[in-house]
């Protein structure tokens, strides 16, 4: 009867902000499954946040990562993303074109590392504030993925594990992909 049953879909709901809290042990878990943990020299504590969970619901992807994020300098989150590109996942990134920019953004470090990058290419901001693992999770909100909004601001996540909502925003995403294709761009 067990081999029947299906596990629960995600349904899960974080606020922010989030306490300060160590991820080390998460990542290096993530870069090498099974490895004996090693103990972080920092002073912040380890424990169940909402950074720690957002970080480990990214990091259960296996085959592709799509993110969509109007400002992006949280460099917790950037290694998250890097180890997945390591691991061998596909992602993809949209972003803002005027935020992308800006001290601090990640995003250049994301595309040095080889992760595929776009951005807008006309006024009005890319906005959109999303993630999706492996096609069947969908990890939304308010929050941009910046220090500031994680350890300061009222800010919310919802992730999800339902078909309808996962493609109503890969739709999306992957109608903003080709409508930044660099080989759209049309320069007057």
């Amino acid at each position: 009867v067990l081999a029947w049953r299906r596990a629960r879909p995600v349904r899960e709901v974080l606020f922010f902000p989030s306490r300060p809290c160590c991820i080390e042990a998460l990542l290096a878990e993530a870069a090498e499954p099974g490895a004996p943990a090693r103990p972080c020299p920092c002073p912040l504590p380890s424990g169940d946040t909402a950074l720690s969970r957002l970080v480990r619901r990214l990091l259960s992807a296996r085959r592709s990562l799509d993110l969509c994020l109007f400002s992006f300098s949280c460099p917790q989150l950037a290694r998250a993303v890097q180890l997945l590109h390591r691991r061998g996942v596909r992602v993809r990134l949209v972003t803002d074109a005027q935020y992308m920019g800006l001290h601090g953004s990640q995003i250049g470090r994301l595309r040095h590392a080889g992760i595929q990058v776009r951005h807008d290419q006309h006024s009005g901001y890319m906005h959109h504030k999303f993630a999706i693992v492996d096609r069947r999770m969908l990890i939304t909100g308010s929050l941009n993925w910046t220090t500031q909004a994680i350890q300061s601001n009222r800010e919310n996540v919802l992730v999800l594990e339902d078909a309808e909502y996962v493609k109503a925003f890969q739709d999306e995403f992957d109608r903003i992909w080709e409508e930044y294709n660099p080989a759209n761009y049309r320069f007057f």
